[in-house]
């Protein structure tokens, strides 16, 4: 190989060797600026959120903040002297970012640049040489800064107050409070809200009414007490719209209570929880249960238990399947309207009504319905009683009233017209049992006559018809009218029989 060739060779590749360094060094050059931060200052570089290098100064700020990343730390520790860092899903779509420091006499200013995966972060301050104590002051101004903010213009009273009690600092909303609820010869370190101080010992909270002067009123707060040292930071919250709600509360429940005083029912309303909230007067006269037993607000079951102590309910047979029945009775009454009567052994009637309430509570109703009982038996008898007594004539009876339906017959109207409107379903009226007549009996202008005195109002006068039933001969037919504007019609057999008997 000539001389001339091999150096051309040699040439060659030293060329290539020079341009594949310098083509890594070109390469590298941004890793390589990033990762060498400067000695001083708060300096940060960032491999995605892990920390890669810092100066000792920006290190020191760093270990001050316990935090799951790297970046969550530096957040943490720089958010309150520069509010806006992003988190870390906002880092990596983000290529760079400056901040001002928050407060107005801090000249730091802090810069972001990303690069593929490395983030530098560098704050620019004057204080390089002591940058770490420098940040630590700045961000606790800073945040002390919002403390004072956020207290000042709290919309609640805030002070703090001695060992002694006398007021050192308070916020805006206590001393527009104080302008308006105080003379103004007092001095401003005595307390506007006058309580115990050991009352804050044993409660969370302690109610503490204030009086305004300048319209008289009276104005209620919730005080809570935080201890710091031999101070005391108090917190008053408004409450008075819960007083108001309570006092509504409290009259509605008074003005129920008076109306229920005189209701004869006896009433029992238990709260959500099972326990008697509310009874009336009626309700002690009934059962006989003493005012201290229910004024001891009992539950449901020993409301009950204690009932049948006084025997002011039926005896069970069995006390176990008893309370159980008790047991369905509440869950019925609280889920839907329950209603049951009672015969008791003293010969009284009670009924027992259960109504759900809204919020889970439950309202019994017992009522003494002794008399409405004996009534309607008495009535019931009196109706028996003139069944029978009409069963005993011969003759067939029926009885109209004034809107024309059958409301009594004996048993000889039903073996004459093969009829009993007690089975029918719907009422018989006098159309009804025309039709049914007019099928048995030879045709005769006198039913329709029937009808219309029937239904006629106004005075009327007995009258009488001669009918012919097909199967059992003639019949006198005489109608009239009777209390109630009712018309008794009477069907007579055996026509000379009949007319001397009427004309006796």
């Amino acid at each position: 190989m000539p001389f001339v060739e091999i150096i051309v060779i040699f040439l060659s590749a030293g060329a290539a060797v020079v341009a594949g360094l310098a083509f890594l060094n070109a390469s590298s050059v941004p890793t390589q600026k990033m990762a060498q931060p400067s000695p001083q200052g708060l300096h940060f570089l960032f491999c995605d959120l892990d920390l890669e290098h810092a100066t000792e100064q920006a290190r020191t700020v760093l270990s001050r903040e316990k935090a799951e990343t790297d970046w969550h730390a530096l957040r943490a520790a720089l958010t309150s002297r520069f509010p806006g860092l992003p988190d870390a899903d906002g880092l990596r779509e983000m290529k760079s970012l400056t901040l001002k420091a928050a407060a107005f006499d801090d000249p730091a200013i802090l810069h972001l640049d990303r690069e593929q995966e490395m983030t530098r972060v560098v704050i620019e301050d004057d204080f390089l040489t002591d940058a770490s104590a420098v940040h630590e002051i700045k961000s606790l101004e800073a945040e002390l800064d919002t403390l004072r903010l956020a207290a000042i213009d709290a919309p609640y009273p805030i002070w703090l107050a001695d060992a002694d009690g006398y007021v050192k600092w308070y916020n805006t909303a206590y001393a527009a409070l104080a302008d308006i609820a105080r003379p103004k010869h007092i001095a401003v370190d005595q307390p506007l809200f006058c309580f115990e101080p050991n009352d804050l010992r044993d409660k969370r909270t302690v109610r503490v009414p204030i009086k305004v002067e300048h319209n008289a009123t009276t104005e209620w707060y919730n005080v809570t007490a935080t201890h710091a040292g031999s101070d005391v930071i108090y917190h008053a919250i408004d409450i008075n719209a819960v007083i108001q709600a309570e006092i509504a509360q409290r009259n509605f429940v008074q003005t129920l209570a008076k109306t229920f005083a005189h209701l004869s029912i006896g009433l029992a309303i238990f709260d959500r929880n099972g326990q008697l909230a509310l009874f009336n007067p009626a309700m002690v006269d009934l059962t006989s249960l003493p005012i201290e037993f229910l004024s001891g607000r009992p539950s449901l079951l020993s409301f009950f238990d204690r009932l049948r102590d006084n025997r002011v309910m039926p005896e069970p047979k069995n006390y176990g399947s008893w309370r159980q029945e008790i047991s369905d009775m509440i869950a019925a009454a609280t889920q839907a309207s329950y209603q049951e009567t009672w015969n008791l052994d003293t010969g009284h009637t009670y009924r027992v009504s259960g109504r759900p309430h809204p919020d889970g509570a439950v309202a019994f109703l017992i009522e003494d319905i002794t008399a409405e009982i004996s009534l309607t038996r008495n009535f019931r008898a009196e109706l028996e009683l003139g069944q029978s007594l009409m069963d005993t004539f011969e003759d067939a009876l029926a009885v109209f009233s004034s809107a024309g339906v059958l409301t009594f017959c004996n048993s000889a109207y039903r073996m004459m017209w093969k009829m009993d409107p007690d089975c029918s379903f719907a009422d018989v009226t006098i159309v009804d049992s025309l039709k049914e007549w007019q099928n048995q009996t030879a045709p005769d202008p006198a039913w329709a006559d029937m009808r219309d005195f029937v239904m006629k109002v106004g005075e009327r006068a007995p009258w009488e018809a001669d009918i012919k039933h097909l199967s059992q001969g003639p019949y006198v037919v005489r109608l009239a009218p009777i209390a109630s504007g009712a018309t008794v019609i009477r069907f007579i057999e055996n026509i000379p029989a009949a007319r001397a008997r009427i004309h006796s």
